[in-house]
């Protein structure tokens, strides 16, 4: 399977990519075949018509396997593939608001939040001033405060609300079960 200087990897170093001079060798079985050099290491791949390939680094000295490079790049781009599938994304959403809001308004942008908080993600509420409104900074609050209350029952706060310009931040997080 190695072919003389073409296999190269951006993550793992191959063949004679693996510039140290001694390394700790896995056999193709994956036993422990001790330190050895370099030369030895290559010669042994060869031999089995496999590569040599550097798992780790960082070892003093890195640890290298004699594998098929193709079916171990596969199986590792796979394990890679179901990490991923395992992760929770979550999104900051943002919820805009002014201090003139009407009710209703109001209702329909809390109940977007809940669904927002219900499917994991994080929310922002800003409240944002414009003109003559930045004198009044405590209808703003107030609104946020009534944002806040409810949605207490699945929502907390992390951290105070906090104000910038001309505008007013407070994130909710879900509430952790348990």
């Amino acid at each position: 399977m190695p072919e003389e200087g073409v296999i190269e990897s951006k993550r793992y170093r191959i063949n004679q990519f693996i510039r140290a001079s001694e390394v700790r060798l896995i056999d193709s079985a994956g036993k422990q075949a001790g330190v050895v050099k370099i030369s030895e290491a290559l010669s042994m791949a060869k031999s089995e018509d496999l590569d040599l390939v550097e798992i780790s680094s960082q070892g003093n000295p890195p640890v290298c396997k004699i594998v098929n490079f193709s079916k171990f790049r596969y199986e590792m781009d796979k394990r890679e593939k179901e990490a991923r599938k395992k992760q929770k994304v979550t999104l900051l959403k943002e919820i805009r608001v002014r201090p003139r809001i009407g009710e209703h308004d109001l209702e329909v942008k809390i109940k977007h939040a809940r669904e927002f908080i219900a499917d994991g993600n994080k929310v922002q509420i800003t409240a944002m001033f414009s003109g003559r409104e930045m004198q009044h900074k405590d209808l703003g609050l107030k609104i946020v405060e009534k944002v806040k209350a409810s949605l207490s029952d699945i929502a907390e706060s992390e951290g105070k609300i906090s104000s910038f310009g001309n505008r007013i931040f407070l994130t909710l997080s879900p509430k952790k079960n348990g």
